[in-house]
């Protein structure tokens, strides 16, 4: 072999080797400038990936490794933001997805293995929360009175309570609510407003009597007076006033008193309680004031009876009946009435 033979094939080789070199060199260089990250990516049907990437946003992650996303699935991270330090995206469709992560970065040069330990397992959670809330109803009174007359309230309308929803994102961390924003807010049910009136008691003077009815009472009062009826013995002969009440019962076990009790059964006016007899009345009618309604007609006592009682909640405009039970005052309910008052 001669001399320059040997020459050429010894600078080949010098070449080669720094090509070699070179080309070390410059992958070298390349993976020291792009960082590679270890990404878990886990799909909505629990299927999970690990990829190596250079990317670092969420969207470019998903794109290089052909994870399409569906309208109704939930990204965590969202797609434009950065793959979070723990290096997992997680794709779902619940809305109350838990988002478990350790985003805490510490960056003292004194970091413990305690510090390292805590910002790794410290679990945040986001709900979205759902709460319902009372709307109450507002009172609303109308005064239809005139004149300086006895009044009373008439309910024309009844209150309803409204009900609301309020939606927050709750934010836990280690099952402790850390932050609450509210997101959206209505009303499920309006709430109805009550309506209350306020109107004149009427109450018919003897000099307005209507005559007729006054003959009807007169004519009443002296057949029951014939049929041996006391109290229409009483009112046989005078003029009554006519009047509207509104009626409702009670018996002696709702007086706030025991059998066992002294005055049990006992009247204001002293006298025992006596049922289809016993009315209680306001203080516009006194004591021994005979009363015929025509409704109990057909009732023991024909329709008759006298004022012997009074009560907290009885005003001029109402009157309370005594009945023997409990279920028949229930029963009776409550109701306007048309009386022919027979003052003493």
């Amino acid at each position: 072999m001669k001399k320059d033979d040997k020459a050429s094939i010894s600078l080949k080789k010098v070449i080669s080797v720094t090509i070699i070199l070179l080309l070390f060199m410059g992958i070298s260089v390349m993976a020291v400038s792009s960082k590679v990250n270890n990404v878990k990516i886990i799909l909505a049907d629990g299927y999970e990936m690990d990829v190596l990437t250079t990317k670092e946003n969420v969207s470019d992650i998903l794109n290089d490794n052909h994870v399409l996303v569906l309208p109704e699935e939930i990204v965590i991270p969202d797609l434009e933001s950065k793959i979070s330090d723990n290096k997992t995206i997680r794709i779902t469709t619940d809305e109350d997805a838990i988002v478990k992560s350790s985003e805490a970065v510490i960056t003292s040069d004194k970091v413990t293995p305690e510090d390292l330990l805590q910002a790794n397992y410290n679990d945040t959670v986001e709900k979205l929360v759902v709460e319902q809330a009372t709307i109450p109803f507002e009172t609303e009174t109308k005064d239809l009175s005139t004149g300086n007359v006895d009044k009373r309230e008439v309910v024309t309308q009844e209150g309803v309570e409204g009900t609301s929803e309020t939606t927050y994102k709750v934010k836990y961390e280690d099952n402790i609510e850390i932050a609450k924003v509210e997101v959206s807010k209505q009303v499920v049910k309006e709430p109805v407003n009550k309506t209350v009136e306020i109107r004149d008691i009427p109450v018919v003077s003897r000099a307005t009597v209507d005559r007729a009815s006054a003959e009807t009472a007169t004519q009443v009062a002296v057949q029951a007076s014939a049929s041996g009826n006391s109290l229409a013995a009483i009112a046989e002969g005078k003029e009554p006033q006519v009047v509207t009440l509104n009626a409702s019962a009670y018996t002696a076990s709702t007086c706030d008193k025991l059998p066992s009790d002294p005055g049990y059964g006992i009247t204001a006016s002293g006298a025992r309680a006596t049922a289809w007899c016993t009315v209680a009345a306001g203080r516009a009618y006194p004591m021994g004031t005979i009363m015929y309604i025509p409704y109990f007609a057909n009732m023991p006592n024909g329709g008759w009876f006298v004022v012997q009682d009074r009560g907290g909640a009885i005003a001029n405009n109402k009157l309370d009946v005594y009945m023997d039970t409990y279920n028949e005052c229930i029963n009776f309910g409550r109701r306007n009435l048309e009386c022919y008052v027979y003052l003493p």
